[in-house]
């Protein structure tokens, strides 16, 4: 499969700028680990302010993080002066997110120049190393133009 060329040649610094501006991804402790064309990883660390009652990531903050990473995917393929919303995702929680690390991954499935469909896959690192499927997500992402209060 042929990587996607992104509209704007400066997309990996627009997206890590605009990720610095989040302050939901801040306040997770997520933080930005890469960026490609149509392809945006996400790391979210387990932590204590994040998890629910039995100390697993809650799946709220799971899904957070898989949003956004979703959204910038397909944001890393837009216009510079393009914003973009989610407009609808489906998650499946696959296995308890016990950490100590989580990598919530974004890939561009079809990218469109109004609609685009991005699926997301959050792993489990644990401590040898081996990766574990705990979500996937497909997210519908709309391109915003035109709007001083969405732009990228």
């Amino acid at each position: 499969m042929s990587q996607p060329t992104p509209a704007d040649p400066q997309f990996a610094q627009r997206v890590r700028d605009s990720f610095g501006r989040q302050s939901a991804m801040a306040t997770i402790g997520a933080r930005l680990e890469s960026v490609e064309p149509g392809r945006v990883v996400i790391v979210l660390p387990h932590a204590g302010h994040i998890t629910q009652q039995h100390g697993f990531v809650h799946a709220g903050m799971v899904s957070t993080a898989l949003d956004s990473a979703c959204g910038y995917a397909a944001s890393s393929l837009m216009p510079a002066d393009a914003g973009v919303l989610t407009i609808e995702f489906k998650v499946n929680l696959l296995a308890p997110a016990k950490g100590p690390l989580i990598r919530c991954e974004g890939q561009v499935t079809k990218a469109g120049r109004t609609i685009s469909v991005v699926d997301g896959r959050a792993w489990q690192h644990d401590d040898g190393g081996q990766p574990r499927l705990v979500a996937t997500m497909t997210a519908t992402v709309m391109t915003i133009t035109g709007r001083e209060d969405v732009r990228h």
